[in-house]
């Protein structure tokens, strides 16, 4: 009895420990080329206070964080659509566990003013 109650103990401690499942990236459609939507992300988040910790344009990468709040990243990934629009996706981070998709609609809410794309 005591050993059942002791695995179970056990069993539900570890469970405690496993990570929560991930959150899914906020996903944005644009009519402009991946390159330019990259470029425009990395200035403004650059502009925002974050340093840039990988871009790549081959790759469509970017990867950010927050200089002033350790932890606290943005990562976008910026792929072309088959009919000429570019498809970013875009997941904040906070001790490497996402957070809310919605707490990236102002970033790209402005992202799409920097390309010209809001009315």
């Amino acid at each position: 009895m005591t050993r059942t109650l002791l695995i179970l103990l056990l069993a539900t401690w570890l469970a405690g420990c496993a990570a929560p499942p991930a959150s899914a990236p906020r996903e944005l459609r644009l009519a402009a080329t991946p390159e330019a939507t990259l470029r425009e992300a990395m200035q403004l988040l650059m502009a925002r206070g974050y340093v840039i910790r990988h871009a790549d344009d081959d790759l469509g990468r970017l990867d950010a964080a927050l200089a002033r709040m350790p932890g606290y990243g943005v990562s976008l990934r910026v792929f072309a659509d088959a009919e000429g629009s570019t498809r970013v996706e875009a997941i904040a981070t906070r001790g490497g566990r996402a957070l809310s998709p919605g707490l990236l609609d102002p970033f790209l809410t402005d992202l799409r003013a920097r390309l010209g794309l809001l009315p």
